[in-house]
């Protein structure tokens, strides 16, 4: 399965499981845009993401702590 910036559930559960130990709530945007761009699934455009979309998969990976 390939992971795109539109798939914000599937990469907020992809970066649980492969960052267990952060506190999602304290991680940089700049991180949060790395790690996601590292993700073995993901296969779309660094440069399409925006604060709007970090900012919802930071939230959604919250959930997921939940």
């Amino acid at each position: 399965m390939s992971l795109n910036w539109n798939d914000i559930r599937d990469i907020a559960i992809a970066l649980d499981e492969a960052h267990p130990d952060v506190d999602p709530q304290y991680v940089r945007f700049t991180d949060l845009h790395r790690w996601v761009c590292e993700l073995e699934d993901f296969d779309d455009d660094p440069e399409r993401s925006g604060e709007k979309i970090l900012e919802a998969i930071q939230a959604t990976w919250l959930e997921e702590r939940e």
